[in-house]
């Protein structure tokens, strides 16, 4: 296994992650800002960081190698040198608002004079006016009114990193993702994956780049096996890139089947991942808040049509009996959040007790506040590791979300 890249399943081995530890860019908002930043709370930056510190060691104790976005972002920028890094921050402050201008100037003067460490991480945590002893003249949006306080908004979303990439196979797609708020966090992988020498050059596919108008995100996009792909149609994931993807994958890999499952346009429910994840060979986490009467959901097989880039879809309801078709199962597991109950299965899945990361088959980690979900996969012969998770969690996303697998054992 050479590849830098390399996830055949959800349930291999996890060898390789890459993730975010929260920064100030979790806190660096005001309550009026939330709903644009896509939060529901400001999470307490202590706690989330000793949580998240939690996880890492966790990952790592579990053999895992744990890389970070941050350094691996600013490792790629400085491989690349100055006309890397001038390029960088002229895309970042175009997708910021900034293309040109006063406030562009006073911004990328400001940004070049940091280390390329402490440019990616300002970046990142945002930049407020009262960092710069410069009064702006040409701000042309409504975000840029003269009592917003950031010239830059701060990226809180950045630790979850499973969302503005997704590893496939020996590749990966760079996401154009649904919400401004996130859309400039691609760019980070985009340069990590073009530059750091750890990935440059070593012949990885982009299956799809995030430089298109519609929307997928990594929490929607779920490999099932070396040629299985299962994908949300959600809240940030558009069926028409669902197609995009399954025409590229179709024509320069092994996979020849992706699953496109439909699930509740709303933010309690916005990936895939957040209601249904794959555990190990034979069983599932699911949301029965997702089933509809008689455990019916929205399902559509795309396969390759007789034409190049023609597809084949074949719409089914009946969840199970698609999964068992595509893999091979005589039989499966629906292990449903909260043990069903409607009240803690709500409340679960809000604190992402359908969220797990598999880090090996029937292996999992989770967080701990969703303990009935927690003791019912143990009774399903799962191995639950549960990490700290009061603060990580207000951000509205779990283990899953917060990993970027990189590389995973073949099964």
């Amino acid at each position: 296994m050479t590849s830098p890249i390399h996830v055949n399943s959800e349930i291999g081995k996890l060898k390789t992650v890459m993730l975010k530890r929260p920064d100030v860019e979790v806190e660096n908002f005001t309550p009026d800002m939330m709903e644009r930043l896509l939060f529901d709370d400001i999470p307490y930056l202590p706690i989330a960081q000793k949580e998240h510190d939690n996880f890492a060691d966790t990952l790592r104790q579990n053999g895992t190698e744990v890389l970070y976005l941050e350094q691996l972002s600013a490792e790629a920028i400085d491989a690349g040198g100055d006309e890397l890094k001038n390029s960088f921050l002229e895309q970042m402050l175009t997708e910021s608002g900034y293309a040109m201008g006063a406030t562009h100037d006073a911004l990328k003067e400001y940004l070049l004079s940091l280390s390329t460490q402490d440019m990616v991480n300002k970046i990142m945590g945002g930049v407020r006016k009262d960092e710069l002893d410069f009064v702006p003249s040409d701000l042309v949006s409504a975000a840029e009114e003269n009592d917003y306080p950031f010239l830059m908004d701060p990226m809180p979303n950045l630790y979850f990193t499973r969302d503005p990439a997704a590893s496939i196979g020996d590749g990966l797609s760079i996401n154009h993702m649904t919400f401004a708020a996130r859309q400039r966090e691609s760019l980070f992988m985009e340069t990590i994956i073009k530059y750091h020498p750890r990935f440059a050059n070593k012949g990885l596919n982009v299956w799809r780049d995030r430089n298109h108008d519609t929307r997928i995100e990594g929490g929607d996009e779920l490999v099932l096996s070396d040629h299985v792909l299962a994908i949300g149609v959600s809240q940030r994931t558009s069926a028409n890139a669902i197609e995009d993807i399954a025409r590229n994958l179709f024509r320069d890999s092994k996979f020849d089947k992706v699953i496109a499952i439909k699930i509740p346009h709303n933010h309690a429910m916005m990936h895939l991942d957040t209601v249904f994840t794959m555990i190990n060979t034979d069983q599932f986490t699911v949301h029965p808040g997702i089933l509809g009467e008689g455990g019916h959901i929205d399902t559509w097989t795309i396969t390759p049509g007789k034409g190049d880039g023609e597809l084949k879809l074949d719409h089914r309801t009946d969840l199970k009996q698609v999964l068992k078709d595509a893999l091979g199962l005589d039989d499966l597991d629906l292990i449903p959040t909260g043990n069903g109950d409607p009240i803690i299965s709500g409340r679960e899945q809000w604190n992402d007790g359908s969220n797990t990361l598999a880090i090996a088959p029937g292996v999992v980690v989770t967080y701990n506040r969703n303990y009935v979900s927690n003791e019912l996969l143990r009774k399903h012969g799962l191995k639950v590791i549960d990490v700290l998770s009061s603060e990580l969690s207000r951000g509205r996303g779990g283990p899953r979300c917060m990993s970027m697998p990189l590389v995973r054992e073949d099964l």
